[in-house]
This record gives structure tokens, sequence and C-alpha cells, in this order.
């Protein structure tokens, strides 16, 4: 490793390999930088695009598709990390792009402050989450990238761009979700609040109770999801509202068992089972769901909107119009049913109000999220072709950053303010400098 005058240290090897958190995509860069600045990577973008080469930023690989993949340069934001400043007047926090969300949120909490909602995995850099759209679930709060309030972008002439709504508004408007087809993005500015505490109730339900009351459960609390048990009738809901306290975490042995012995060590042996004898995942999902028990505690907000997720897999995630959730779900059921997959995962469905970021999946319609998963190492083409199918028919958008098959012509037809992102993109990087297969395919060329 070479320590450059550009605040970059950079590994000139062409074979080495990049490899997502799923191992499902590698990438073999010419190049690999981890700038420390923000000069420093301006100039990593500068010296790319003399020698003809494509850049690509990648975080922690938590997306499952191609869309940090470079045979070009890539860049690591290994350095560019830590809370650079907090305005609690203004309720914001600046933070280095790539600081992970499980790093911002316990730098957040020692100062006594949060996000509004988050996702359940924190895992990612913050630059990587919104950029492919990482959500959590809510009533009236949205997704990460909606709670933006400024951002630095560097542009694919090396220039730096900062943006808010009131500067650059139209590249702010865009690039809080951008793929990374925009520029690379060194810093974000975030809008925070003093930490809350929420109680978290959570508890067994049978798939007609919960799709039958689904409209009141969620109209009834802050933050709604809930997991269909596939081959079964049984679900598991989670309802997270806002409290006045006292804080009553979960016991710390319960914790560990429900999350870490449960929810990953026994977890990852049912999926190993269930790859290597498939006839044995029905009955073990039936003994899953009838397992299930009720739990409620009362935590700061990380600790019961994210949980940890050890064991590996493969996902896909669409978001449909709220009302379509129900006719949608029931369909898959129905589909799995007479089908001969066997899934071992559950099913993962949430809610997010309507946002106005072009490329959000909750752009201008009130949205419920269906996500699907699959063991890594276990076929999953199939399974997932099938929910693509039910979910197209319901207007589906598909998350950015999980799989799907989608392409640009389908996916203007699904977002109205397609053509506005676009024509964004052709004027600030017109020779494509950002570009790569995955987002020629989703984006055109």
């Amino acid at each position: 490793m070479s320590v450059q005058s550009t605040g970059s240290r950079s590994a000139r090897n062409a074979n080495a390999t990049w490899r997502n958190w799923a191992g499902n995509v590698t990438a073999s860069p010419v190049r690999t930088v981890a700038p420390s600045t923000t000069e420093g990577l301006a100039e990593v973008v500068r010296r790319a695009a003399a020698d003809g080469l494509r850049v690509k930023a990648a975080g922690t690989g938590h997306s499952f598709t191609a869309a940090a993949v470079t045979d070009g340069v890539l860049i690591r934001p290994d350095r560019l990390t830590g809370i650079r400043s907090v305005d609690r007047a203004a309720g914001t926090v600046t933070v280095a792009a790539g600081t992970p969300l499980k790093e911002l949120n316990t730098a957040l909490a020692a100062q006594g402050l949060s996000l509004t909602n988050m996702g359940d995995i924190t895992e990612q850099t913050v630059s990587g989450a919104v950029s492919t759209g990482t959500h959590g679930t809510g009533r009236d709060s949205a997704a990460i990238a909606a709670q933006i309030r400024g951002l630095e972008l560097v542009l694919a002439d090396g220039s730096v761009l900062r943006c808010s709504p009131d500067e650059n508004p139209e590249v702010f408007a865009a690039a809080r979700l951008g793929l990374g087809a925009l520029g690379v993005l060194t810093e974000i500015t975030f809008a925070v609040e003093p930490e809350f505490l929420l109680t978290a109730r959570e508890e067994p339900m049978t798939f007609d109770r919960v799709t039958g009351g689904f409209d009141q459960l969620v109209a009834e609390n802050e933050h709604f999801e809930f997991y269909w048990f596939p081959h079964t009738d049984g679900c598991n809901t989670k309802r997270n509202n806002r409290s006045a306290g006292p804080a009553r975490p979960l016991p710390r042995m319960r914790g560990w068992i429900d999350d870490e012995l449960l929810s990953n060590g026994v977890f990852q042996a049912v999926c190993s089972l269930g790859r290597a004898v498939p006839a044995t995942v029905p009955g073990v999902a039936r003994v899953s769901s009838r397992a299930l028990s009720a739990r409620t505690y009362t935590d700061i907000p990380f600790k019961v909107f994210t949980s940890p997720r050890r064991v590996r897999f493969l996902e896909m995630e669409y978001a449909i119009p709220r009302a379509a959730l129900v006719p949608a779900l029931r369909e898959l059921k129905a589909m799995v049913e007479r089908s001969r997959f066997k899934v071992s995962f559950p099913v993962e469905v949430r809610t997010a109000p309507a946002d106005d970021i072009p490329l959000s999946t909750a752009s201008g319609r009130e949205s419920a999220y269906v996500a699907v998963h699959m063991y890594r190492g276990t076929p999953h083409e199939g399974y997932f072709s099938a929910v693509e199918r039910i979910m197209a028919a319901h207007e589906g958008r598909p998350h950015w950053g999980k799989l799907h098959s989608r392409d640009a012509g389908h996916l203007a037809e699904v977002y109205p303010r397609f053509g506005e992102f676009t024509a964004l993109r052709d004027r600030l990087d017109p020779d494509r400098v950002f570009g790569n297969d995955y987002l020629r395919r989703v984006l055109g060329d």
C-alpha cells in the first residue's frame, strides 16, 4: 500500500477482487483507492477520467445487485468516516459518507440524538444506504434518504458540488437516492431529533388476522411490520410506538436467546438443513411459526429498529401501492402453496408514506414493501421470478439494492419522474464516468 499526495491510499493490484456481503457479486478493478478527504477523492475521479477509466464507490457490499461493480477504479470509503458537525439548533448532523450506520447510531446516542426512522440492518455505510433506498417501516416517517437535509457530491469532472433545498435544489432532489449515477457522495447532512424511547410489541398472529386487519394495524401504530412464514398460516408482528418510558430493555439473556441463538445460530442450522434436504423445509417452518412467543420491551430507537443479521442470504424486495398489499400477498401465498418451492425464510412486509424523491420506491405514493429471501447457495431464481411477476402486475417498483430483472423501459413506466433523473444524469455525467452494466440496464444508456 502506498500513500499518495491526494490523501488516498491505493492498491494497484489488477487481480484484487471485491465481493459483496452475500457473495453473489464480484469485481476486479484496475485499482482500488481509499481517499481520506473530499479533495483526495476529487483527484481520484479526475485521474480516472484522464486515464479513461470508470469509477464506482463501494461501501460494505450489502447490495445484492452489481450497482458498485467496476473494471476501472473502485473507491472504498473506509477513511471517509465520522461525524463532522452537529447543529442542535437546526436539528441536523453532518457525517462523512463512508460512516457505517451502526457507528452513526452509536455516536448519535452518545450525544442524546437519533434518526427518526431506520432500517433493520445497520452494516451499510450511510452513502450506500441512501443511494440504494434503504428504508424501515413507518406510518408517517419515511426512508433514510427522505431524512437528508444536505449533501456533498464529487462530479464526473472532479468538481465538488454542495446541495440542499436552497443550494442546487434540482441536484439535491435526485441525488438523495442517486444509485451512484450522478457522482460520489462525500458527506451527508441528516435531520436528527432528541433521543426518544420506543416500545416494541411483538406477537404471533395468523395470516388471515394480519391481512384482514392490516389497514387498522398500520393506522394505529407509528411503525408496523410483519413476517409471514411460507408453508404455514403463521406470522410474527412487530409494533413500535414512542413511549414516555421508563426504558425496559430486553433482559440480556432473553435478547441473546432470541436475537443471537434463535435468529442467527439456530436459524443458520435450519437453513443449512433446508438447503441439503429441501423436503424438511415446510415441516420446520410449521414448527418455527408455532414456537413464536410474544414479547414487549422499551429502549432507544436503534436498539428497537435494528437487529443482527448473520445468516447470509439473497433478497428481492418490491414496493407496491399500499392498497395493493393484501391482494398481492394472498396471491404470493397461493403461488407458494401450489408450487414446489421450499422457502425457509419468512416474507417481510413493511410500509412507508409517500415522499418526493424521484427514484424513491415510495415516490409520490404510499407504499407497502414485500421482501423475499433465500438462503445463500439455495436455488432462488424460480421463486424470485414467480414473486416478481406478481409484484410487477401490481405496479411494483424493485428495491434498487436487491435482486430483480427489471430494465429502464419498465422502470420508466412505474416512476413518473424517471425522465427527470435520467436528464440530470445526462447533464452531470454525459460520458458515464460513473456508469456500469447495472446502471445501463436500469437507467438506459
